[in-house]
């Protein structure tokens, strides 16, 4: 008897929304209000300046509603635009784009201090139960506290498609569970892969090589490690969570209590990423963040680590020495060190169902990438929260498709997709608000334009949206590294007030 297995329909993901609020004409609640408002004023303007006061009002209003309602692909209005510009210009001017550190910098002492959002950042180390060093980042201004495991991927390759599955639904119960950690606040997943530079293989084989050993297999062994370097690359993943730095009756935390409570908690923590299929996971020391750091802003100084660890040398980083020694924004790109980089952000999430590998392409190596991340940030609602947003969204939803007497294909689909939101979340399925940030890497100038051409193609295999923090490309590349940067919290515009617009 044949014992084939009947295969059945392969697996899709999807159902993902982002909520909007309920308004008239496509615009949210804020701009309903600003509509609502600004007909009242029309009316007193008539009352008291006559028909010119009454058209004046009214053109003033009726430019408003236009910035806030001619949007782009990105779903990004006229008025966003503009204020983004502005605020760049702002900035330029006082010349807030422009970094310089070490002896001839502003940062005191003479150190290389990380810029931006990262610059008042403080690194310790602590060990948790199972005796492992962790390291431990603090930042004031919010009062977080994050930590970064270090994952092993298995990979997808010679894997069964069911094994895969069960991969996804183990990470999506991990995703969820996030809701339910006491003063968690975001966490983060960076892919982080560049080219190996063969010292490590060279190690390798040095060490395991005899002396006896006959000479076609030392020739075989040093044609491997002349030639093996070129073109191969290096993978690697980081997962950072980020905690609130009070507990339940807003008292502010110290480092030492904060490090012996998540002490307690990363080996759990650590131990239910196995099953995701991220590997061995364990916590990041502080000298591999200060290294991993270190890199990303110069990637020349890879070779300068491989080659010290090569001879057995640790290079000791303080966290006040892994900043650029001078790093320049520009409305498109970001200059730092020894490379360029351009940091993308997704505006929309793919359409319709998906395969399990949708991002594989956007996360693998690229010959015209010399460093390449990819980030998927995350935040987790708990239970009572992700409630309310859901039927929230179901009332807003079903609102839009109801006010129209001829509602859209999209409006109706909207309606639908919220509704199966709402049940799964009543039926115990946890919430979590996802973004993603793309960061290209490259040595040299005229490299850009192959790169830009590169993620463009990458992102459409992904199906994702992507657009480039124009204005933001320091943040953002800020936002693209393990260090649990939470941006919602360094907004000047609160994000909230966005929505509503």
């Amino acid at each position: 008897m044949a014992a084939d297995a009947v295969r059945g329909a392969p697996r899709t993901y999807g159902n993902w929304r982002q909520p909007a609020s309920a308004g008239i004409a496509g615009l949210g609640s804020l701009g309903t209000a600003l509509m609502m408002g600004g007909l009242v004023m029309t009316i007193m303007a008539t009352m008291a300046g006559g028909l010119v006061g009454a058209i004046v009002t009214l053109l003033i209003v009726g430019v408003c509603l236009l910035l806030l309602t001619t949007k782009d692909k990105h779903g990004l209005s006229a008025l966003q635009r503009l204020s983004t510009r502005i605020g760049w210009e702002r900035a330029k001017m006082a010349k807030h784009n422009t970094y310089r550190s070490g002896p001839l910098g502003r940062p005191a002492w003479g150190t290389f201090q990380l810029p931006g959002l990262a610059a008042a950042s403080q690194l310790s180390e602590f060990e948790d139960s199972y005796g492992r060093p962790f390291a431990l980042l603090f930042y004031p201004s919010t009062r977080h506290f994050t930590v970064v495991i270090n994952a092993e991927p298995d990979g997808a390759s010679l894997v069964d498609q069911e094994q895969v599955d069960v991969w996804v639904a183990h990470w999506g119960q991990w995703l969820a569970a996030l809701g339910h950690e006491p003063g968690i606040v975001a966490a983060s997943v960076t892919v982080e892969s560049a080219p190996d530079t063969g010292i490590r293989l060279r190690r390798e084989v040095g060490s395991n090589m005899l002396d006896g050993t006959p000479a076609i297999a030392r020739a075989m062994l040093t044609e491997v490690v002349q030639t093996y370097p070129e073109g191969s690359a290096l993978i690697s993943a980081r997962v950072a969570l980020t905690f609130k730095g009070t507990d339940r009756s807003g008292k502010r935390r110290k480092e030492e209590d904060m490090g012996r409570e998540l002490a307690s908690r990363l080996p759990a923590l650590t131990q239910s990423l196995n099953a995701t299929g991220a590997g061995a996971a364990r916590p990041v020391t502080a000298q591999e963040l200060c290294e991993t750091v270190r890199i990303a802003y110069d990637p020349a100084s890879a070779v300068l680590i491989d080659e010290a660890r090569s001879h057995g040398d640790v290079p000791e980083l303080q966290w006040t020495d892994v900043g650029p020694a001078g790093a320049q924004g520009f409305w498109d790109k970001y200059r730092h060190d020894s490379a360029w980089s351009v940091t993308w952000q997704m505006t929309q999430a793919p359409r319709g169902e998906v395969f399990s590998s949708v991002l594989s392409q956007l996360v693998a190596p690229h010959a015209d990438i010399d460093r390449k991340r990819v980030t998927l940030l995350y935040r987790p609602l708990d239970a009572a929260t992700a409630a309310r947003v859901v039927e929230a969204d179901k009332r807003n939803a079903s609102f839009r498709a109801t006010t129209s007497s001829r509602p859209s294909a999209r409006t109706m689909t909207e309606a639908r997709a919220a509704e199966r939101t709402a049940q799964e979340e009543a039926r115990g399925a946890g919430l979590v608000n996802f973004g993603m940030v793309v960061t290209g890497t490259v040595m040299t100038a005229e490299q850009i334009p192959d790169m830009i051409a590169a993620i463009d193609n990458l992102g459409a295999t992904a199906r994702v949206l992507l657009r480039p923090a124009y204005g933001s490309q320091d943040s953002a590349f800020v936002a693209g590294l393990p260090l649990g940067v939470v941006l919602q919290s360094h907004l000047s515009v609160p994000a909230g007030i966005r929505e509503a617009l």
